[in-house]
């Protein structure tokens, strides 16, 4: 959907503004556009030695949590710290811990589960969690409407402070203290603070230098939570990252280690992009829990324990998104009549509901367009995450679409609900006329333009002043910039699979720049001369520093040059898939690509990865054929391999009846060594199926009265075994259903066994 383009005003930034900041007017033109116009105004908010922060004393109720917290401290109370699994709640929960601590508070923290209990405080849990005893709860990131549970322990004579910074309900719950952003008047310095920013306040007024050497933890949940960076929270964040940078804990900086960042360079993007989604990968797949530890341990050897499970987490979370994503891309292609509506509705049975928004995200940026992807196993309530567009407010169009709704909840850009699988085809045509009336069809939001500049303007030192201007995220957004009357060079595919582009463009006097446009593969080029849009910003790589142009968007100018052919590279792979001794084969190719990842599912073979395990890398050994084609594509998207080796083996229970007794003697462990827990996507791998398979397989067992099951598909099942006599219309049900789909998954395998690759160059095997 094109943008229009808002060009700058025709206007010089006030004199006194210029001097004060020096420099190109570029820069204090963008101050006086956001109006900041006071020379005073713009060194507080360049400089953080120069702002001067609100006193924590701002904020309602602070006063009687401080004093409890002080009784707490002083007559060893027990606190139980109850937080949220996002990294908001994650860094919100650790620094009430690890401040507490310091101050001689018996502290324990509980982070819910999202599948099991979801967001806020589970009243069962917290049941369980006052039977063993405690004396003060203390939320943070949760609880503004938690009445229920807040009434539940003042029946057990246990106080409740609250720390939140969720939209206010009608009513407070009857807790000691509501400490809540949201009740001061706007434009108060503190009403934009994330959760962990009021639990940071919490402990400035309790002891303020405590409370300093944690202000680490505020720069990652505000960045993660994509809160306003402006004024109070700008000069947190400023702080923040300079901790972050010269002294980063023993937790973050087993995590940059893996994560292959240098501290040093760290930046906003650093933790928006590559910190939080590792910690996020924790709540949206497994336990937050872990997190806790890892944020606060100063044992180095224990936290690079705990980030190389978050590694795997991640590795997780990103296969389960990259198989939702490109199973919603096939929904689309099937059904490319889903784009006329005003709000795009998918859902699918095995989509893992942790996922689901990431990938909503996904897709509202690539189709403008507010998402709603939903969850739907079988004979269970589909539930769903929106993610909506600039400008509209996806929780007034959910309120007019209620009706449908068992439960929904969230705020203007994103929310979560649940209904009936049924009802979906209504709520998709009842959402997309309270869209239409919300603002009638989505629009493009417009692309503020910041200066013109022509190539040989841009230096390491303009980059150095624009970078003066961050940290950027909400409400402070990169500077973006324009050339007019620019050619395209050449261009090349980046990255091992293509997926972005690298161009090199000049302009009229034959000055040159390389851009590059991420995920650009297969997008429109211009062929003829162009206006470009672009980010810039100074890149290290190999030690060395960088201007990078970011390609943002491009329109046409008057002249036209020859189109140019696209030089992306192709998928080089090795077929083994007709090999007469494939174990030979298999351990040559082991031999040859030392570094490589097996990929293989429902065999015992050692030193391999499921599905669940693969990492991005240079070359994919394929053992066993995928499932599915989203587990084969997800896959190339997780691994993005250059090369792949591919063999074509099958699971040895793919046949209904070797597949059940299989899945039922895995049942019977789980049930003997892990007390019943499991996992749907760790069992789907471990038969090398799809998860709707185990779910069917599952259903079959308990119409054959041997076993029952409890919970969500996506998240911990619960099994118990059991003996009760069978229900033949059932069996034959689930029966039936079964048969099907591993008839699906066989017709795939077939497919990709005997078929050509696409889009890959094959070479036959060295032997």
């Amino acid at each position: 959907m094109p943008r229009a383009w808002q060009l700058p005003p025709q206007t010089e930034p006030p004199h006194a503004l210029l001097s004060t900041i020096g420099g190109r007017p570029i820069v204090s033109g963008r101050l006086a556009r956001m109006g900041i116009s006071d020379p005073a105004a713009a060194r507080q908010f360049l400089d953080p030695a120069q702002y001067n922060p609100a006193p924590a004393s701002g904020l309602p109720d602070i006063e009687p949590a401080v004093s409890r917290l002080r009784k707490a401290i002083r007559q060893r109370e027990r606190i139980l710290v109850w937080g949220d699994f996002d990294v908001d709640g994650q860094t919100a929960a650790a620094l009430l811990y690890a401040s507490l601590s310091q101050l001689g508070a018996r502290v324990d923290v509980h982070l819910p589960n999202r599948f099991r209990e979801g967001h806020g405080i589970h009243l069962a849990t917290l049941g369980r969690h006052l039977k063993n005893g405690f004396d003060l709860l203390l939320t943070c990131d949760t609880g503004v409407d938690a009445h229920q549970a807040v009434k539940l322990a003042a029946q057990q004579g246990v106080d409740t402070i609250i720390t939140d910074h969720h939209a206010l309900p009608e009513r407070l719950p009857a807790a000691l203290a509501v400490v809540n952003p949201r009740r001061l008047t706007e434009g108060h310095p503190l009403r934009d603070l994330p959760g962990v920013g009021v639990a940071y306040k919490l402990i400035q007024a309790l002891e303020p230098e405590i409370a300093a050497a944690h202000v680490d933890l505020v720069a990652l949940g505000m960045v993660a939570d994509v809160m306003p960076l402006l004024g109070e929270n700008r000069y947190l964040l400023q702080l923040g990252l300079a901790q972050l940078r010269s002294h980063p804990r023993t937790g973050l900086r087993a995590i940059l280690q893996r994560a292959h960042i240098d501290a040093a360079t760290l930046n906003e993007g650093h933790i928006g992009f590559a910190i939080a989604p590792r910690l996020n990968a924790l709540g949206r797949v497994t336990d937050a829990n872990p997190a806790i530890e890892l944020l606060t341990t100063a044992d180095m050897d224990r936290a690079m324990s705990l980030a190389g499970s978050l590694e795997e987490a991640n590795a997780r979370r990103r296969f389960l998104s990259n198989q939702v994503y490109a199973a919603a891309i096939k929904q689309i292609e099937a059904e490319p009549h889903l784009l006329d509506y005003a709000a795009l509705v998918l859902h699918h049975h095995e989509w893992h509901s942790g996922v689901i928004g990431i990938v909503a995200s996904r897709l509202v940026e690539e189709f403008a367009l507010p998402t709603v992807l939903l969850s739907a196993p079988a004979d269970e309530l589909a539930r769903g995450s929106a993610r909506s567009i600039a400008g509209l407010d996806i929780m007034a169009a959910l309120r007019q679409t209620q009706n449908l709704l068992h439960t929904f909840g969230g705020h203007s850009m994103a929310a979560g609900m649940s209904l009936r699988a049924q009802a979906i085809s209504d709520f998709r045509r009842a959402l997309s006329r309270a869209v239409r009336g919300l603002g009638g069809a989505p629009k493009a939001p417009p692309l503020p333009i910041d200066a013109c500049l022509g190539l040989p303007e841009i230096t390491a030192e303009l980059t150095e002043e624009i970078e003066g201007l961050a940290p950027f995220g909400q409400g402070n957004p990169p500077m973006t910039l324009l050339t007019r009357g620019l050619t395209l060079v050449s261009q090349s595919g980046l990255g091992r699979r293509g997926d972005h582009l690298q161009l090199t463009v000049a302009d009229q006097a034959d000055n040159r720049q390389r851009v590059i446009w991420w995920r650009g593969a297969g997008k429109t080029l211009p062929s003829g001369a162009f206006d470009l849009a672009y980010t810039l910003r100074s890149s290290h790589y190999r030690g060395q520093r960088e201007n990078l142009v970011e390609w943002l968007d491009w329109r046409e100018s008057p002249r036209t040059i020859p189109e140019l052919r696209s030089a992306a590279p192709k998928l080089l792979y090795i077929d083994y898939r007709y090999s007469a001794n494939a174990r030979a084969d298999l351990a040559r190719a082991r031999e040859q690509y030392p570094a490589a990842q097996v990929w293989a599912e429902g065999a015992q073979m050692p030193d391999c990865v499921t599905r669940l395990q693969l990492v991005p890398g240079e070359t994919l050994i394929v053992w066993t054929i995928p499932a599915s084609r989203a587990i084969w594509q997800a896959a190339l998207d997780t691994v993005n391999p250059s090369r792949l080796v591919v063999f074509a083996a099958r699971p040895a229970w793919a046949r209904p009846n070797a597949f059940l007794a299989r899945l039922y003697g895995m049942a019977k462990y789980v049930v003997a060594q892990r007390d019943g827990a499991a996992d749907m996507q760790e069992l789907a791998v471990a038969l090398g199926d799809r998860a709707l398979a185990v779910q069917a397989g599952l259903h079959l067992l308990r119409a054959q009265g041997r076993l029952e099951h409890d919970g969500a598909a996506d998240g911990l099942l619960r099994l118990r075994m059991m003996q009760t006599g069978p229900d033949e219309k059932l069996c034959d049900k689930w029966r039936a259903r079964l048969n099907l789909i591993l008839r699906e998954t066989r017709a795939y395998r077939d497919y990709w066994r005997l078929h050509a690759l696409d889009d890959f160059v094959a070479v036959k095997p060295n032997r």
